[in-house]
C-alpha cells in the first residue's frame, strides 16, 4: 500500500526502522544513565538535598511560592495589556488608510526587532531617571513594559495573519449585504479568525510566562528562578535540586495554560456548529417557470 506522500516501506526498510529505533533507545538510555551516575558522584541525588521540598514548608512559603506569585503577576499583567494592544495594532495594519497602516507597521516592526531583554533594561533606566516609581516596584514595571512592547508586536502579526487567512469571500459577502469595514471586522472576520489564531496566541502567552525569568537576572526582579539562589544558600547548595523543582513548576504552569487553551478551542469550534433549521422540500415553491424559491407573498389585489 502506498501513501500520497511516500511509498510504504518494504521488509528491508521496516527492518532498518526497527534497528534505528532500538539504537536510539539504547543511546538515550546510556545518556540518562551517564547523567544519573555523574549526579550521584557529585552527591546531587542525596536525599538531604531534596528533603526540604518534601518535609519543610518554609522552602515553599518563603522562597518558591512568593517567586511564583511574582512570575504569575508579571505574566498576567503583560497578557492583559499585550493582547488588546496587539489586536489593535494587527487590525490597524489591515487598514485601507495609509496614515493608519504605515505607523502601525513601523511600530510593530520596530519593537519586534529589539530583544526583550534590551527593552527591559531601557525601561528600568527610564523608570529610574524620569519617574517616581519606587525602587521596590521598578523591576516589576520594567519587566512588564518589556514584555508588553515585544509580545504586543508579535501578537499583532498573529492577529493580522489570522484575519488574512480567512477566505476573501467572507469579506465580499459582508460588503454585499451592506456591512461597513468596521462591522465586517467585528461581526465576521474576528469571530472566525479567533479559532485559527488561538494556538499561536497561546504559544506566545507561554513565552510571556517564561520570559519573566529574564527580569530576574537583569533587573533583580524577584521571580521564580531568582528565588533559586537564596533557596540554595539556605539549604546547603542544592542548586540542581532547586532548578529541577523550578523547572517542574514551569512545566505545570505552562501545561495548565495550554490545556485550558485546548479546552477553549474545542468549545469555540463546537459553538460554531450550525444549529439552525433546514428548509424542507415543502417550504420551497417551484413556480411554473421552473425556478425555485421561498413561498411567494400573498396577493394584495384590490
Amino acid at each position: 500500500m502506498t501513501s500520497v506522500l511516500f511509498d510504504a516501506p518494504g521488509p528491508r526498510a521496516k527492518g532498518r526502522n526497527i534497528l534505528y529505533s532500538v539504537l536510539f533507545v539504547l543511546v538515550a538510555a546510556f545518556v540518562v544513565w551517564w547523567i544519573v551516575v555523574k549526579l550521584d558522584d557529585k552527591h546531587q541525588l542525596d536525599w538531604a538535598k531534596w528533603k526540604p521540598f518534601f518535609t519543610d514548608s518554609q522552602a515553599w512559603t518563603t522562597y518558591l511560592l512568593p517567586g511564583l506569585g511574582q512570575t504569575l503577576l508579571a505574566a498576567a499583567i503583560s497578557m492583559v495589556i499585550a493582547l488588546p494592544l496587539g489586536a489593535a495594532f494587527g487590525i490597524a495594519r489591515l487598514s485601507d488608510h495609509a496614515w493608519v497602516r504605515v505607523p502601525a507597521a513601523t511600530v510593530v516592526e520596530f519593537f519586534r526587532s529589539i530583544p526583550v531583554l534590551i527593552m527591559m533594561l531601557i525601561a528600568f533606566e527610564v523608570y529610574a531617571q524620569y519617574t517616581s516609581v519606587s525602587t521596590d516596584d521598578r523591576p516589576l514595571y520594567a519587566v512588564v513594559t518589556g514584555l508588553v512592547l515585544y509580545n504586543a508586536s508579535v501578537l499583532a502579526e498573529i492577529v493580522r495573519a489570522g484575519i488574512l487567512s480567512l477566505p476573501k469571500g467572507q469579506t465580499e459577502a459582508a460588503h454585499a449585504i451592506g456591512l461597513r469595514k468596521g462591522q465586517t471586522m467585528r461581526s465576521i472576520l474576528l469571530p472566525q479568525s479567533i479559532t485559527a489564531m488561538l494556538p499561536a496566541i497561546v504559544s506566545q502567552l507561554v513565552v510571556i510566562v517564561k520570559d519573566t525569568a529574564i527580569g530576574g537576572s537583569l533587573v533583580n526582579f524577584s521571580e521564580l528562578i531568582n528565588s533559586v539562589r537564596p533557596l540554595s544558600a539556605a539549604y546547603g547548595a542544592n542548586t540542581i535540586a532547586c532548578f529541577t523543582v523550578v523547572a517542574v513548576i514551569y512545566i505545570i504552569v505552562n501545561f495548565s495554560l495550554t490545556s485550558f487553551a485546548t479546552w477553549l478551542e474545542k468549545r469555540l469550534r463546537a459553538g460554531k456548529k450550525s444549529t439552525g433549521a433546514v428548509l424542507s422540500a415543502a417550504s420551497v415553491d417551484t413556480g411554473g417557470s421552473g425556478t425555485s424559491g421561498v413561498q411567494p407573498l400573498a396577493s394584495t389585489d384590490a
